[in-house]
């Protein structure tokens, strides 16, 4: 079952889902020097900011994986394959 959290990011347009990232993450690298210098009241936050943040840049990238043609992403596929 989904989370809400991501039902509301599928509704989202791609301008608001990245500004919403932009936002997130830099909430989360100033949680981080904050709890760094002075400690933070709930270090939890930074656990539920990192996941925000994994989850709307997995929206982004999977918004720019449904743009991309079906041709370029077996390219990519098969170039992943032969490295490994």
């Amino acid at each position: 079952m989904a989370s809400k959290k991501f039902l509301e990011l599928q509704d989202m347009t791609q301008e608001q889902l990245e500004s919403e990232y932009a936002i997130t993450l830099s909430g989360y690298k100033k949680m981080k020097i904050d709890h760094a210098i002075k400690g933070l009241e709930n270090p939890l936050t930074l656990r539920e900011a990192r996941r925000d943040v994994a989850r709307l840049s997995s929206e982004v990238r999977r918004r720019q994986l449904a743009n991309v043609a079906p041709e370029t992403r077996t390219k990519i596929r098969a170039r992943r394959r032969r490295n490994k």
